[in-house]
Parts: structure tokens; C-alpha cells; sequence
């Protein structure tokens, strides 16, 4: 009886080990094939962020440009929110994507511009990066 309890026993092991085994590969290959996929969005979203910041940081450029060339093009409140919106600008936190003030930052930055485009009666608004089917409603 001892031989035949022997025998059914290592067929129970035997299917416990391979239980083992396709968990440890597939956590193996859920770790290389997660590091990839988080690479990937990484790469996308810091992608969508920089275009954002250099949507924005192009608007500031024509601003200032247009009240150096005429000073009093806009009222001294509308210069002030262009300041600090540059400033906010320069003090984006790039190299620190961790960092849990970029999305307050981001959402200021956001603000500024809602703010200074609904003072100047501007209907300029960021949507993204346009996907090629959207090549003809581009909007600036």
C-alpha cells in the first residue's frame, strides 16, 4: 500500500512543481513585458507634457514680444499674469517627473493661460496633438 501512496504522491508533486514553475515564468515575463509598457507610456506622456509646455511657453514668447513692442497693448494686470505665467514656466519641475507638484503646476499653468486668453478675448485653446485624421480641425 506504502508503494502505491508513493506513487500517486510524486504525481501530486509533480503537478505542484510545474504549478510553480509557470507561476515564477510568468511573473518573470509579467515584470519584462510591465517594464516595457511603462517605458512606453512614460515615453507618450512625457512626450504629451513637453508639446503642452511648449504650447505654452510659445504663447508667453508672442506676448511679450507684442508688449515690448507696444507697451500698452495690455492693461498692466494681463503683463503681470504673462509674468507669472513665465515664471511658472521656468519653474516647471522637468527633470523631476515624480515630483507631486507637477500636476499642481500643470493645472496653474492652465489656468494662467484660461486666464490671460479670456482677458484678451483670445479663443486660442491647446487640444493636443492632432491624430492625422484630425489634420484638417487643427486648433492653436
Amino acid at each position: 500500500m506504502d508503494a502505491i501512496e508513493d506513487i500517486f504522491e510524486s504525481s501530486l508533486n509533480l503537478e505542484d512543481s510545474h504549478l510553480r514553475e509557470g507561476y515564477d515564468e510568468g511573473y518573470a515575463d509579467g515584470i519584462i513585458s510591465g517594464k516595457e509598457e511603462g517605458q512606453q507610456v512614460g515615453l507618450k506622456t512625457g512626450f504629451e507634457t513637453g508639446e503642452e509646455l511648449g504650447f505654452y511657453r510659445s504663447c508667453v514668447c508672442v506676448w511679450s514680444s507684442a508688449i515690448l513692442a507696444d507697451p500698452n497693448f495690455m492693461s498692466a494686470r494681463i503683463q503681470k499674469t504673462i509674468n507669472q505665467m513665465d515664471e511658472l514656466l521656468r519653474n516647471y519641475p522637468m527633470l523631476e517627473p515624480e515630483n507631486e507638484s507637477v500636476s499642481d503646476a500643470m493645472d496653474a499653468l492652465r489656468l494662467k493661460f484660461r486666464v490671460i486668453c479670456a482677458s484678451l478675448n483670445l479663443k486660442l485653446e491647446y487640444k493636443g496633438y492632432p491624430k492625422a485624421s484630425d489634420a484638417g480641425d487643427i486648433w492653436f
